[in-house]
């Protein structure tokens, strides 16, 4: 899009000051997101123009998100609760803690463009709400927090942070009382990952079943007990909260000194087993190696990780994690590189039609990757349960 198309969808929302700019911002595979720059006169003095908020815009990808009015109903219903709490603990800069989204001149948290969408959308059964359900954007604006950082590299104090922000990003909202809606159904459910590969296999669109059955046979040995929490849930025993469900480390900002300011990105905000947020920040964090390494034998599980993370975890979940889901912690840990394993080879299966790839055998690499890192992970199982006991 061009500069002046981005000017007019910013004039959609209710911001303060007139554009200066409009630049890309960040690496987001998911999300289109822009900088945009204001300046303010104050038309009953002589000074000079003064800065303003800066502010972030943001295309949603509504092929992936597909019902963005639940998207940003979560999103404003979360951020809301955690700015209600952090004023009545007193906390100054509250809009350096928690986002907040800048409503547009009709009053949502969403645009879309172009505006006769929303009508057409409005009648899904319509010739014409079906060209607009593709050819039209979501657009939504926040405030910029200034003078932040993120991280790309994890280390043992970045790990222990992450632990207690993100324990305590759940524990925030353990009395949130409006319901939250799936934003990617069944986005962590084991179950429906076994039977999405069982239907590749049976399909075998690219014709590659053949050459994956060494890394079938090891799923398949472990299948029924990764469908733990699906089975514990129906018994009543495991219960679903409001979890991150992307916990990395870049979806934090600290503030210049290091500290942890924010949690961001928060798209995938919705129910779930607290194992989403504890195993998926151990999936790629613990790893020694990046998950699309194919030098298997120098992916390590590392321990100063897992043991930095998990410290700072229990100390902020303390007051409501049920002995059930403590004693779990380990099985998450190895749930999460299985999961994603069974993910990557279904999309093998199928043609490569989900994730992105750079050669062929790209998603193929990505699973044995994340079977070998499962192994390590099961090797250490025990010693896991182990110090999580000490430290519960």
């Amino acid at each position: 899009m061009t500069t002046e198309e981005l000017i007019e969808i910013v004039r959609q929302f209710r911001i303060e000051g007139s554009v200066t700019a409009v630049e890309p911002l960040g690496k987001g595979l998911i999300n289109d997101t822009f900088l945009v720059k204001t300046l303010v006169e104050d038309a009953s003095t002589d000074s000079k123009p003064t800065n303003k908020p800066d502010y972030v815009l943001q295309r949603i990808n509504h092929q992936i998100f597909t019902n963005v009015e639940m998207l940003q109903h979560n999103i404003e219903v979360v951020t809301n609760h955690l700015r209600r709490k952090l004023q009545a603990e007193g906390i100054s800069d509250v809009d350096r803690r928690v986002l907040r989204f800048i409503p547009t001149n009709t009053g949502k948290t969403y645009y879309i463009c172009p505006p006769d969408s929303e009508e057409a959308l409005a009648n899904p059964f319509s010739e014409k709400s079906e060209k607009n359900r593709h050819d039209c954007s979501y657009w939504r604006m926040s405030i910029y927090i200034a003078d932040t950082l993120t991280l790309e590299e994890i280390t043992p104090q970045s790990s222990y942070d992450c632990g207690l922000a993100f324990g305590h990003f759940q524990q925030q909202l353990i009395d949130l009382n409006e319901p939250l809606g799936e934003t990617i159904p069944d986005f962590h459910n084991m179950e429906l990952r076994l039977q999405q590969l069982h239907q590749a296999v049976a399909n075998n669109m690219a014709g590659r079943v053949k050459e994956v059955s060494k890394e079938l046979e090891l799923i398949e040995a472990h299948a029924d007990e990764m469908c733990l929490a699906e089975r514990l849930y129906r018994q009543g025993l495991l219960p679903k909260r409001v979890c991150h469900c992307d916990t990395k480390v870049n979806n934090m900002l600290f503030d210049r000194n290091g500290n942890v300011l924010c949690i961001i990105d928060l798209d995938t905000v919705m129910p779930a087993y607290i194992f989403s947020d504890y195993g998926d920040f151990l999936r790629t964090a613990a790893n020694s190696q990046p998950e699309d390494s194919p030098e298997l034998d120098s992916i390590k599980f590392r321990w100063d990780i897992f043991e930095a993370f998990t410290q700072g975890y229990l100390e902020s979940t303390a007051s409501f994690l049920t002995p059930i889901e403590r004693e779990h912690l380990p099985f998450a840990v190895c749930l999460f590189p299985m999961m994603q394993a069974v993910r990557f080879l279904t999309d093998y299966l199928n043609g490569d039609t989900y994730y992105k790839i750079k050669y062929p055998e790209h998603n193929l690499v990505r699973t044995r990757n994340q079977l070998r890192f499962f192994q390590e992970v099961e090797a250490n199982r025990e010693k896991m349960a182990k110090f999580i006991a000490l430290i519960s």
